[in-house]
């Protein structure tokens, strides 16, 4: 499944025109509902990788992206399930705080784990009625992280163990993405994302500020990034680090995963550098590996199976 963050912010902080930039989708600013888009991750390995096997496509990892209109706790209720929190702030207005804005936010995703958790426990205390004794020991639980939050604590800093079914929005990794002059121009952003690549690259001094974030988004996450690539397709994945080439197979095809046999590893400069796999396998530097074998960052992949 692709990564998937929810982006959020104070009203006017650039949302939308931040989801446009990412997803290309042209979704209206005004617009009082969610929008969701899949946005590529740029990667520069793969226009290398390419032309080892003349792949006729390439295929970036790509992020799904979540913009909702507003920071009440049902709205922010539908982010529950994303991996990361972009949060957007007012860096171009007269007076802006950044820094201020992005405590509110905070707060506001607080706000919204509390009332969620309140919410959960009253349906606990119905059901606890029953008399199951593990319904009355959640009861217990919810009630003592209750008053953790009431005190001025967060989930994220509770001690006792929290129930990943609460999916608490205030232990999602934050990537923090200022508006304006001090960070990134999310309207310039927006307006080239309506241009082809070549078109927008001439407007740009360097790299798409964009590329940033989607590498902050990365890192939060503790991702790895694997290729595979044929004749037809040249592909990038992401991947939760330390797993393994079973979890790769999944991420590909689950299919593949159930018939995995056997992995063929090369590390993509390695095969940049070699230019073929049978360069690669004369030099010793492709490596067969199993079920267990831990995928780590820039890796080449090709599953051996059998369904």
């Amino acid at each position: 499944m692709a990564l998937e963050v929810g982006i959020v912010g104070l009203p006017k902080s650039g949302k939308t025109t931040l989801f446009n930039a990412l997803t290309h989708a042209g979704a209206h600013v005004h617009e009082a509902k969610p929008h969701v888009g899949m946005a590529p991750i740029a990667d520069g390995r793969l226009t290398q990788l390419a032309p080892v096997e003349r792949s006729a496509k390439l295929t970036p990892a790509v992020i799904r992206v979540q913009d909702v209109p507003g920071t009440g706790p049902a709205l922010l209720g539908n982010l529950r399930k994303v991996d990361a929190l972009l949060c957007v702030l007012n860096g171009f207005s007269s007076g802006a705080d950044p820094a201020a804005d992005l405590e509110t936010l905070k707060l506001e995703l607080l706000v919204a784990d509390r009332d969620h958790v309140e919410k959960r426990l009253e349906r606990a205390r119905q059901l606890a009625k029953s008399g199951d004794a593990k319904l009355k020991q959640e009861v217990a639980g919810l009630e003592e992280l209750l008053a953790h939050v009431d005190a001025g604590g967060t989930i994220a800093g509770y001690s006792d163990e929290v129930s990943d079914a609460l999916e608490p929005l205030t232990t999602k990794p934050i990537v923090a993405v200022e508006n304006g002059p001090g960070g990134i121009d999310l309207q310039l952003e927006a307006e080239l994302a309506e241009l082809s690549e070549e078109e927008a690259a001439a407007f740009r001094d360097g790299p798409s500020a964009l590329e940033e974030v989607a590498q902050r988004l990365i890192e939060s996450l503790g991702l790895v990034t694997f290729f595979t690539i044929g004749p037809t397709e040249a592909r990038a994945w992401t991947l939760r680090g330390g797993r393994t080439a079973l979890d790769a197979a999944a991420e590909i095809h689950t299919d593949i995963a159930r018939g995995f046999i056997r992995c063929e590893v090369i590390s993509w400069n390695d095969l940049v550098e070699c230019g073929s796999r049978a360069e690669v396998a004369k030099r010793g530097l492709q490596r067969l590996e199993g079920k267990d074998y831990v995928v780590a960052e820039g890796d080449v992949l090709n599953i051996r199976f059998n369904v």
